[in-house]
Parts: C-alpha cells; structure tokens; sequence
C-alpha cells in the first residue's frame, strides 16, 4: 500500500514536470502566450486519469483570459498526453483534465484582508495581545 502510495506520487511528480516542459516548449496557442503553472497533478490509482492544476499569471487576469486559457488547454489535452507517451516510460499514460487553481488568487485577497487588518489596528488605539508580550498600539 505504501508503495504503491510512493508510485503514484513520483508519477503525478514526472508527468507535472512533463507537463510543464511541454506547455513551455511544444504547445504554441496564441491564447497561452502567458506563464502558465502547473501548480499539482492528481492521478488515480489505477493511472487512467489526471488532474492537472493550473495557475495563469498575466498582468490583467480577467475571467475572459482564464477561460480562454482553460479552453486552449483542453483542446490540447490529446496532443499533450501523444507528446507524454514520447517522454515518458509507462505503460498507460492517463487521460489528462485541466482545472483552473484559483488558491494564488485566494491567497493575494487573504493577505490583502490581513494587510487592511494591520493598517486599522495602527490607526487606532487598540492593544494587541501576542502570546509572550502584551503591546498597545497607539
């Protein structure tokens, strides 16, 4: 069970970085002329099937420019998994599903939340207690 545990992550880890490779050097759509991160790779246990996370990082990232980008993805998805066969050495090679990763986008809006957080408490007079020190903020 552990090894087999052990197989899948090394799998999924060889086919992100495939996968990475690929959208980089061989897939030439004009809608991905943006970097494109492979953020994670899940396959099934029976390597019939991969999700593969992607983050697009673009100056003005619209819902326009993902889901164009998400188009342009799964249009390729047959050409990408012919070019992993090329590459790789396994004897199935899965079915490739491309979903969008929206936790970059999450993560910059959370610390924006955080950043307003900080800036309130300056503001104003309010004591924060840390866990070792007690500090009035004025």
């Amino acid at each position: 069970m552990i090894r087999e545990f052990k197989r899948l992550l090394r799998i999924s880890h060889e086919i992100k970085k495939e996968i990475t490779i690929i959208l980089q050097r061989k897939i030439n759509d004009p809608r991905l002329r943006m970097m494109i991160t492979v953020s994670d790779v899940q396959v099934s246990r029976d390597l019939s099937y991969a999700k593969v996370f992607v983050t697009f990082f673009k100056e003005t990232q619209d819902s326009h420019t993902i889901n164009n980008g998400m188009q342009a993805l799964k249009e390729s998805c047959k050409y990408i998994r012919i070019l992993l066969k090329q590459n790789m050495k396994l004897r199935v090679i899965p079915s490739i599903n491309f979903f969008y990763d929206d936790s970059f986008k999450k993560g910059k809006h959370i610390c924006s939340i955080i950043n307003n957080i900080q800036e309130d408490s300056q503001n104003s007079n309010i004591t924060i207690y840390d866990d070792n020190e007690e500090t009035n903020v004025s």
